[in-house]
C-alpha cells in the first residue's frame, strides 16, 4: 500500500466539529452546546468553510433566504459575538476572525469529520488512479465509518438541508467508487447483502443496483440479478415515466448474454463505470497552458495564499466547478495573485491545462463572452471551421470538451455576470478564478477574497526582493515611508521599485522627496507602462456622471473612515437608505467596506491612492463655488448628529452656549440607530469630528466651528482627551476672531478656562474666564454668564475663599434660571452642596442634592445623577453613615463603568479608598486607590494622582504602625 496520510487521525476519534451525522461542537468528552437556530446555522457555514472566509451576506443568506430583516448583518454580528464566547467558555481550540466583507472560523484542519472524510476520499481516489486499489478500499473504507448517519441532523432549515443533502451525496458517491474497486477485486460475494441494503434505500439510484446486478450475476444468481433490473425498470416507469439509463439497460443485456466483461471477476470493469468517449480522442487532447508568466518578486500574506489555494482545490462535495472570486481596487494585486495561485495548483491538481483570458472589464470595451468562448475553444484543440456562431452552442461545446478535464480558468477583469457566466465549466473537476472590481454577487461563487495593500513588513519585503535586500536595510526607515506613502499598494510599490531599479546610485530617500508633495504624488508613480493614474482612470470613466462626482467630493471628507451617510450628506440626498449612492463606488471598489458600526450602517474609506485621484480630479471638475454647499452640508450634517448626542446625554440643550450653525439632517431612523449610546458614538467618531473642526475653520464657517468644538466638550471631559479639547478649541478660535464672531469668542474662552481647570491650573484659567466672561456681559448672553460664574467659583474653592465660591454660585444659578437652563442650575446645585457639607451645613446640603437629582433625573441626564449621588455619598460619610455611603458610591461607580466615565471612575475609587479606610478595610482601601492613581494618570490629571498617593502614603504609614486606621478628610 503507497504511504499517505491525509490529516492523520483514525476513524472514531474525536474532532471539535461534526458534521457527518448530528451536528455536534466540542471533544466527546465535553461536548458544548449550542443556541439552536441562528447560531447553529451561523456556525455550521463556517465550518463548512473552515478556514476560509464567508461572505455576510452568505450568512445573511443562509439564515433568512429572500427576505432577511433590516437588521440582518447587525443580527449576524450578535451571532458570531456569541459563537466566540461560547467556543472560548467550552475550551473549543478554535477562533472566529472578522474579515473585511465576512468572517473567518479558524481551527486546524483536522478538526471536522468532514475534511477527515474528504482527505480520506481524495486520497484513496488518487491509490485508485495509481494502480492501488486494495490500498484505495482501505481508505474509502475508512472514509465511510466517519459517517453517524444523514450529515448535519438537527438543523431543520431549508438551504442546510441542500448542504447536507450534498454532503450525503458524496458519501453514497464515495461509497459507490468503494464498491467498484472490490468488484474488481472478486469481492461480489461478500457484497451483495451490504448493495440489497443500499440499493434499498436508494432505490432511483442507478449505479448502485448496476454493482448489485454484478455482484448477484458473478455470484452466480443470474435470475436475480435481472428481476433487480426489472424492479428499477418498472419504479422507474411508475414514478417518472422513464426507463433506466443506456449503461444498466447495456448491463442488463450482457448479463441476458452471459458477457464475459461482466462474469470476468477481477477483470471486469463492473459494466456500470462505462465512459462516453470525449469529444476529441485522448491522443489528440491539446494541454492548454495560458497563463500569464508569474511575478518572479510576488509578496503576499501567506494565509491568504493558502485560503485562495484551498478555495479552488477541487471539492468531492461539489458536483458543479469550484468557481472563486478575487475582488480589490485598482492596483492591489488581483491579476497577479491569481496567476500565482494558479500555477501552484496547475501541475497536482489541473494537469490538463489552464485556460487564461483578459476580459478587460475596465477598459471601457469589455471582451464579449461568445469571443471567450472562441479563444478558449480553439486553445482546446477545436479547429476555427468546427466552432458554431451561437453563444449558447459555444457554451455547450465548452462545458463538453471540460466534462471529463481537470482544467483551471482564469478569467481576469470580469465586467459583469452575464459577461462570466457562460464561462463557468459544467464539471466539479475544473475550476474558475475570477478577478474584478465589481463583487458579482448573482454568480454561484464557492470562495469570495477582497484583497488589499500590503502590511508594512510584506510591502518593505516586495521593496527588497525588486531592488535588492541590501539596498533596502541601508535605508530602512525610507523605505518604510516609502511604503506609508503610497498605502502598501502593490502596483505602487513596483513602480517605486522599477524605477529604483533604473537608478541603483539614486538612493531610496531620493524617492521619498520626490513623493512627499501629495498633488505630484500620481505623477512620480509611473513608469513604462506601470501608471497608477491609468489604473485608476478607468475605473473612473466607468462611472455615471453623478457617481464620478461623489467620489469627488468624497475627498473632501478626511478621515481613516467615515460613515456611509456622509455621501448623501455630499450629495443632497435625503432619501431613508444614504448609504445606497455608495454602491456604484464600493463594487468597484474606489471605496472600501472596512466595518459595520452599531446602527448597522457600514463604514467606509477611501485607499490613499484613491484619495489621491479623487483629489486631483475634485480641483480639476469642480469649481470651489460648487465644493461649499457640499463642505456646508457634511459639517452641517455632522453638527446635527453632535447636538442630538449633547441633547440625550444632558436631557436637554443645556450647560451649552446655543450658536445659530446651519444644520443638514439625516433620516430620523438613521439618526436614531447612530445614538443609541450617544456618549460611546461621540468617542467612536472623534477623529472625525477633531478632523471637522478644521475642514470647518478652513471653510470660513466660524459658527459651526466653536459650537462643534464647545459642544464636543461633553466627550473631551467624560472620556479623558484632553489633547483633542485644546487643539480643536485653539482652531476654533482662530477661526471666530478672525470672522468677529463675539459670541463664538467667548464660548471658546470660557471652554478653555474649563480645560484649564480641569487641569488644576487655576491661573491660566482664571484669565480665560474673565475674558470670556467681559464678553458674554457685553452681548447679553445669560447662558455664557452662568457658566463663566460656575467656573469661577470653583477657582475661589480651590484657594479655600467657599464663601466667595457660593456668592459665585448663587449668581450662576440666578443666569442659569435666566437662560431656562435647568440642568446647569442642578449642576451649581450640586457644587453647593459640596461646599456645604464641608462647612458643615448638612441639612442644606442634603436638600440641594435631592432638588439637583429631581432635575437630573426628569430630564434623564445620567451623568449629573452619578455626580449628584457622588456628593451624596461623600455627605453620608462625614455623617458616619459608612454602610449607605458605601452602597450609594457603589452604585456610581457602577454608573460611570458602563457610561465609560473615566473620570468619573477616578473620583469614585478615590472616595471609596477613603471610605475603606474608615471602615479599617486596608487591603480594600489600597486596591480602590491602587486603581485611582492608575486612572488619574492615564488621564494626566496630576494634581489629582498626587491627591491620591497622598492618601496612600498615609495608609502604609498607619498599616505600618500597627493601629486603627484613620482618614483625615471625609471628602475631596
Amino acid at each position: 500500500m503507497a504511504s499517505f496520510s491525509p490529516f492523520g487521525g483514525v476513524p472514531g476519534e474525536s474532532y471539535l466539529f461534526r458534521v457527518l451525522g448530528p451536528f455536534e461542537v466540542g471533544d466527546a468528552s465535553r461536548p458544548v452546546r449550542i443556541p439552536p437556530g441562528r447560531q447553529e446555522v451561523v456556525l455550521a457555514a463556517l465550518v463548512l468553510n473552515l478556514n476560509r472566509v464567508v461572505d455576510v451576506s452568505s450568512l445573511v443568506d443562509l439564515v433568512w433566504g429572500e427576505d432577511p430583516p433590516a437588521t440582518a448583518r447587525t443580527q449576524i454580528q450578535i451571532c458570531v459575538s456569541g459563537l466566540r464566547k461560547i467556543l472560548a467558555t467550552g475550551g473549543v481550540d478554535a477562533t472566529v476572525e472578522t474579515r473585511a466583507h465576512g468572517y473567518l472560523l479558524i481551527a486546524p484542519e483536522d478538526s471536522t469529520d468532514l475534511n477527515r472524510f474528504r482527505g480520506l476520499v481524495r486520497a484513496g481516489r488518487e491509490l485508485a488512479r495509481a494502480g492501488d486499489p486494495a490500498a484505495a478500499i482501505e481508505l474509502l473504507r475508512a472514509a465511510e465509518q466517519l459517517w453517524r448517519g444523514p450529515s448535519l441532523t438537527g438543523l431543520p432549515h431549508e438551504a442546510i438541508a441542500n448542504i447536507a443533502a450534498s454532503l450525503d451525496e458524496s458519501r453514497i458517491e464515495a461509497l459507490e467508487v468503494c464498491l467498484r474497486l472490490e468488484l474488481e477485486l472478486g469481492r461480489h460475494e461478500q457484497l451483495v447483502s451490504e448493495l440489497q441494503r443500499l440499493v434499498a434505500e436508494h432505490p432511483l439510484r442507478e449505479r448502485l443496483r448496476g454493482h448489485l446486478m454484478v455482484a448477484l450475476h458473478r455470484s452466480g444468481r443470474q435470475a436475480e440479478a435481472l428481476e433487480s433490473y426489472q424492479q428499477v425498470r418498472r419504479m422507474l416507469a411508475d414514478e417518472l415515466g422513464l426507463d433506466p439509463g443506456k449503461d444498466l439497460r447495456d448491463l442488463a443485456d450482457a448479463i441476458l448474454a452471459d458477457d464475459p466483461d461482466v462474469t470476468g471477476g477481477a477483470e471486469a470493469t463492473g459494466g456500470a463505470e462505462v465512459e462516453v468517449a470525449p469529444a476529441l480522442a485522448a491522443s489528440e487532447r491539446v494541454v492548454p497552458r495560458q497563463l500569464p508568466a508569474d511575478v518572479v518578486d510576488f509578496v503576499a500574506d501567506d494565509t491568504l495564499i493558502k485560503e485562495i489555494c484551498t478555495a479552488l482545490t477541487p471539492s468531492l462535495q461539489r458536483a458543479a466547478a469550484t468557481v472563486v472570486l478575487l475582488t480589490g481596487g485598482p492596483g492591489v494585486g488581483k491579476t497577479t495573485m491569481a496567476t500565482h495561485v494558479a500555477y501552484r495548483l496547475a501541475d497536482d491538481h489541473y494537469p490538463d491545462g489552464q485556460l487564461y483570458c483578459d476580459l478587460r472589464g475596465t477598459c471601457g470595451q469589455p471582451l464579449g463572452p461568445a469571443q471567450v468562448l472562441g479563444r478558449f475553444l480553439r486553445a482546446l484543440g477545436l479547429p476555427g471551421q468546427a466552432i458554431p456562431e451561437p453563444l449558447d452552442e459555444r457554451a455547450e461545446l465548452y462545458r463538453s470538451l471540460l466534462a471529463d478535464r481537470r482544467i483551471l480558468v482564469v478569467l481576469d477583469d470580469a465586467d459583469n455576470e452575464a459577461q462570466v457566466r457562460p464561462l463557468l465549466p459544467g464539471s466539479g473537476r475544473s475550476a474558475v478564478a475570477i478577478t474584478s472590481r465589481n463583487r458579482l454577487t448573482s454568480l454561484p461563487i464557492n470562495g469570495r477574497f477582497g484583497l488589499e495593500p500590503l502590511g508594512g513588513d510584506l510591502a518593505v519585503q516586495l521593496l527588497g526582493q525588486a531592488i535588492g535586500e541590501s539596498r533596502v536595510l541601508d535605508e530602512a526607515d525610507a523605505a518604510r515611508v516609502l511604503v506609508q506613502l503610497v498605502g502598501g499598494l502593490p502596483l505602487a510599490l513596483r513602480i517605486i521599485a522599477a524605477r529604483l531599479a533604473a537608478r541603483p546610485h539614486w538612493p531610496l530617500s531620493w524617492m521619498v522627496r520626490r513623493l512627499q508633495d501629495e498633488h505630484l504624488r500620481l505623477d512620480e508613480l509611473a513608469h513604462g507602462e506601470l501608471s497608477i493614474r491609468a489604473s485608476l482612470r478607468l475605473s473612473y470613466e466607468g462611472l455615471a456622471a453623478p457617481d464620478r462626482r461623489l467620489l469627488c467630493l468624497l475627498a473632501l471628507a478626511d478621515g481613516t473612515t467615515m460613515p456611509s451617510w456622509v455621501g448623501a450628506a455630499l450629495a443632497d440626498d435625503r432619501g431613508p437608505s444614504p448609504a445606497d449612492l455608495l454602491d456604484p463606488l464600493i463594487d468597484l471598489r474606489l471605496l472600501e467596506i472596512t466595518a459595520m458600526d452599531s446602527a448597522g450602517e457600514y463604514r467606509c474609506s477611501l485607499p490613499q491612492t484613491v484619495r489621491m485621484f479623487a483629489h486631483d480630479r475634485l480641483t480639476a471638475e469642480i469649481t470651489p463655488a460648487d465644493q461649499a454647499p457640499a463642505i456646508r452640508r457634511l459639517v452641517g450634517g455632522w453638527t446635527a448628529l453632535v447636538e442630538q448626542a449633547h441633547l440625550q446625554i444632558y436631557g436637554g440643550p443645556y450647560t451649552i452656549v446655543p450658536g445659530q450653525a446651519e444644520k443638514w439632517h439625516l433620516p430620523a431612523d438613521l439618526v436614531r440607530r447612530q445614538l443609541m449610546d450617544p456618549l460611546a458614538w461621540l468617542e467612536s467618531e472623534h477623529e472625525n469630528l477633531a478632523n471637522l473642526v478644521n475642514l470647518a475653520a478652513k471653510s470660513g464657517l466660524d459658527e459651526s466651528c466653536w459650537q462643534l468644538a464647545t459642544t464636543l466638550v461633553t466627550l473631551f471631559e467624560a472620556r479623558g482627551y484632553p489633547e483633542l479639547w485644546e487643539s480643536t478649541h485653539r482652531v476654533a478660535l482662530e477661526a471666530v476672531r478672525a470672522a468677529g464672531n463675539l459670541r463664538g469668542q467667548a464660548a471658546v474662552l470660557r471652554s478653555l478656562g474649563a480645560l484649564h481647570l480641569s487641569r488644576g491650573e487655576y491661573g491660566a484659567a482664571g484669565s480665560y474666564l474673565d475674558a470670556a466672561l467681559k464678553l458674554f456681559v457685553d452681548i447679553e448672553d445669560p447662558s455664557g454668564r452662568a457658566l463663566c460664574h460656575r467656573d469661577q467659583a470653583l477657582i475661589q474653592r480651590s484657594s479655600g475663599a467657599d464663601d466667595a465660591a457660593l456668592a459665585q454660585y448663587e449668581l450662576a444659578e440666578q443666569y442659569f434660571i435666566t437662560a431656562g437652563d435647568i440642568v446647569g442650575r442642578a449642576h451649581v446645585l450640586v457644587e453647593m452642596a459640596h461646599i456645604l457639607i464641608r462647612m458643615p451645613d448638612f441639612a442644606r446640603a442634603r436638600s440641594s442634592l435631592d432638588e439637583a437629582l429631581g432635575i437630573c433625573r426628569s430630564v434623564g441626564f445620567d451623568r449629573g445623577q452619578a455626580l449628584a449621588l457622588r456628593r451624596l455619598g461623600q455627605l453620608l460619610t462625614c455623617q458616619g453613615e459608612f454602610s449607605a455611603a458605601e452602597r450609594t458610591l457603589q452604585e456610581v461607580l457602577a454608573m460611570v463603568r458602563a457610561s465609560g466615565d473615566l473620570v468619573g471612575e477616578g473620583h469614585i475609587l478615590h472616595d471609596l479608598g477613603r471610605l475603606s479606610i474608615r471602615l479599617q478595610n486596608a487591603e480594600q482601601a489600597m486596591l480602590y486607590l491602587t486603581q485611582a492613581v492608575t486612572i488619574r494618570e492615564s488621564l494626566l490629571d496630576t494634581g489629582g494622582a498626587a491627591a491620591v498617593r497622598a492618601d496612600i502614603t498615609t495608609l502604609l504609614e498607619q498599616r505600618k504602625g500597627q493601629g486603627p486606621l484613620t482618614s483625615t478628610a471625609c471628602l475631596r
